[in-house]
């Protein structure tokens, strides 16, 4: 045991790093449990640059739970309603959006964390953002010390003892978190490994451009990020505000080092060759006067996520290409995770071992299924014309020549149960949209099976009942989750509506009706309001991954499932926002659409 010296300060929470990890924990730890005393350690002095702009709805419900989600709103950041892209098979452009732009109306803001706003996300300026974050912890009742060095973790065996600062003081706490970002300043103090895949690391180069245009204003500050293959890479455009934009370039480090340009050499290249970025921003300015930034994006996951006294989170516990723009995402939802773990430890009323291994294992498959599913978005790139032995090598390191009918299972089996344990999901994608994902990277139609059949069976044989951690309200509950190898069926939410249906009822116009009296009565779980396709969907996944046995009756009718509205030809977009409710603006149309 180490010795207690004279400046020691003692508190029951530190918090290495006040990014917005640091700040989701500490501001969770001081809403639920307002008698904790929570430090954050924080070696940079706010406001400070960082990259990570753009952000998925998930985010905001977390900020709202926060209470930071009005402030946030606020500082007037662009709304994120979905992104634009050339990626797949061919040069076509086509938009994923996050909730149908032709229903998105003009409202004032700051508007109200309600209606459509519970569906978008927004694209920040990190700076701003994680003050806004940070000064919230303090507010709720966190100490944070700014330009405050952690020079050595005091471990011994898997616990920590301590935190030594320069000033030679010692932090003592009941939890230690890792909230330091890359740096994973307590992970690798540990000794904790992070495995990188080696198929998958690139560099990132970026700017800031002022007096750029956005490509598409969609109401009042709504707009798409845009995301352009070259044939080397990928460039992302991210409105920040009315006139200020991110622009980035990422590519695989080997090309970066073959080409033998430097950075600002191969980003003005990028710039120039990508014809829609460089019309928007045909009358910008870099406001670093070309001062390129770069970092390194490669995707790793940590070995172990938490012990005796300690938790990981955020980019310290795992990073998956930004492709998908899930960053934030993990970022915030780990984050949550480790506060509530600690609230319940320290009330004692689950086992701490259960909560540990809940979050450790709940987290790197989350993590994994991110690297995962980024992976299979650069080996299905056909745009990368430059980079064919590079995709080939991520297919087949990976395991991913997969045709669409086992593309498919393998979401399904690793990504729809995972993140939201209520409803069918994986990242902004739902089954539908994921299905036209995959449809449109094959170039085969991925379709749905639940469409061909007619009586269902639901298939418990062989499954083990355990109990998953939910989180709601600052306390998690235990609820039963049936499991299967690495699958799992949670009892709960939309997947306990379908299993107590199939519990009952085998005949798909029976189980569709009774969904409708359900949703009518607002006596379903999971996802009342969002209509019978949510269910339905659901239904479908649990096919896929062998809850359910499917089989035709001939002398029945088949049902049928709309295609999801949120992935469209770019020009399918346009036409249905013909009648769209918002008004819309195209960067190089004359006439905004009504």
């Amino acid at each position: 045991m180490i010795s207690q010296p004279d400046n020691c300060t003692e508190v029951d929470v530190v918090i290495v790093g006040g990014g917005p990890s640091g700040s989701t924990v500490a501001s969770l730890l001081n809403k639920y449990n307002p008698d904790l005393s929570v430090l954050i350690l924080e070696k940079a002095k706010f406001p400070r640059e960082h990259v990570g702009e753009s952000q998925l709805p998930g985010i905001s419900a977390i900020l709202h739970e926060m209470g930071v989600w009005e402030k946030v709103e606020a500082a007037n950041f662009p709304v994120k309603l979905g992104g634009s892209y050339t990626w797949g098979k061919d040069s076509e452009a086509w938009d994923f959006d996050f909730y149908p732009a032709e229903e998105f109306t003009d409202e004032e803001r700051p508007a109200k964390y309600e209606g459509q706003r519970r569906h978008t996300a927004f694209q920040v300026e990190r700076d701003r953002y994680d003050e806004i974050l940070l000064r919230h912890a303090e507010e709720m009742g966190t100490a944070v010390r700014e330009e405050t060095m952690v020079r050595e973790v005091l471990v011994d065996g898997d616990r920590i003892e301590g935190l030594k600062l320069d000033s030679g003081e010692i932090i003592r706490a009941r939890h230690y978190v890792d909230g330091s970002g890359h740096a994973a300043i307590l992970r690798k103090a540990l000794g904790i490994e992070s495995e990188a895949p080696t198929h998958l690391r690139n560099v990132a180069f970026w700017d800031y451009w002022d007096n750029a245009k956005w490509a598409v204003e969609i109401g009042v500050g709504g707009t798409r990020v845009q995301v352009r293959s070259l044939p080397y890479g990928w460039m992302w455009f991210i409105p920040l505000g009315p006139s200020r934009a991110s622009v980035g370039l990422i590519c695989p480090s080997e090309y970066y080092k073959e080409s033998g340009l430097t950075p600002k050499d191969l980003y003005l290249k990028a710039i120039k060759e990508q014809p829609e970025i460089r019309e928007l921003l045909k009358d910008a300015k870099s406001d670093t006067d070309g001062n390129v930034l770069t970092t390194k994006n490669w995707s790793h996951l940590a070995d172990r996520l938490a012990g005796e006294n300690w938790w990981i989170c955020g980019e310290a516990a795992g990073f998956a290409d930004p492709i998908l723009a899930a960053g934030m995402t993990l970022a915030h939802g780990t984050s949550r995770e480790v506060a509530y773990s600690i609230l319940e430890c320290e009330r004692g009323e689950h086992d701490a071992q259960w909560l540990k291994a809940m979050y450790d294992e709940k987290g790197r498959r989350n993590i994994r299924q991110h690297i995962r599913f980024a992976e299979y978005w650069y080996a299905a790139n056909g745009r990368f014309t430059d980079l064919q032995e590079y995709c080939k090598k991520i297919a087949k390191d990976s395991g991913l020549n997969l045709n669409p009918a086992q593309a498919w299972r393998w979401l399904a089996q690793g990504g729809f149960t995972n993140q939201n344990i209520e409803n069918a999901g994986f990242g902004a994608f739902d089954v539908g949209s994921s299905k036209q994902l995959i449809t449109r990277f094959s170039g085969r139609e991925s379709k749905f099976q639940i469409t061909k059949l007619n009586e269902f069976k639901l298939n418990l044989r062989n499954a083990e009942e355990v109990e998953i951690a939910q989180l709601a309200n600052g306390r998690i509950s235990k609820v039963t989750c049936y499991k299967r190898g690495e699958s799992m069926l949670p009892y709960t939410g939309a997947w306990k509506t379908m299993i107590d249906v199939l519990k009952t009822e085998s005949d798909f116009e029976t189980i569709y009706n009774q969904l409708s009296e359900a949703i009518s009565r607002k006596s379903v779980g999971g996802a009342a309001g969002l209509g019978i396709s949510v269910y339905l969907q659901t239904l479908e996944v649990m096919l896929n991954d062998g809850w359910v046995i499917g089989k035709l009756n001939k002398s029945r009718p088949t049902g049928t499932l709309a295609s999801s509205r949120l992935i469209r030809n770019e020009s399918e977009a346009r036409e249905a926002l013909k009648d769209a409710k918002a008004t819309i603006k195209f960067a190089f149309d004359e006439t905004p659409t009504e």
